[in-house]
């Protein structure tokens, strides 16, 4: 049983929802579950890691999580799912740690996420797939 199913998404890449779409719907339709759906975005030590040290040009920790729960919400209306039955989660910092601790906390049945293609750096799986797939206390269903 899934009573509670958590959808980590990559704004940045909406294509990779499409991926989940058919598998969060059955999911949800078979159990009544509901669907946390979750965006992890970067908070200001991403932005120093690649030199952008100063945090006056980096956005607005406002602005970035308002930014991405509109971003979240449009995804989120290509699911046919019951409004009454979804979650929305927008957290700062690094994907894999966010979506591990949010499954914990809702105390997830499942988590479905969706995997980047892999390269020789991640080969089978992406590097927050594998890491998501390694620590998790529930069930995983990486998509491709």
């Amino acid at each position: 049983m899934s009573k509670k199913i958590l959808v980590p998404v990559d704004i940045s890449e909406p294509e990779l929802a499409q991926q989940v779409i058919p598998h969060v719907e059955g999911y949800a339709k078979q159990d009544d579950a509901t669907i946390h759906f979750l965006a992890v975005i970067p908070d200001y030590t991403y932005f120093s890691a690649y030199g952008l040290g100063y945090t006056s040009i980096a956005p607005d920790a406002g602005e970035r999580e308002a930014a991405a729960m509109g971003s979240l919400s449009e995804i989120i209306m290509k699911f046919s799912l019951p409004e009454d039955r979804v979650e929305k989660h927008v957290l700062s910092g690094t994907p894999k740690d966010h979506i591990l601790q949010l499954a914990e906390d809702i105390d997830a049945d499942v988590i479905i996420l969706a995997s980047h293609r892999p390269s020789m750096s991640t080969y089978l799986l992406g590097s927050n797939a594998a890491a998501v797939v390694r620590h998790a206390k529930c069930s995983v269903l990486v998509v491709r």
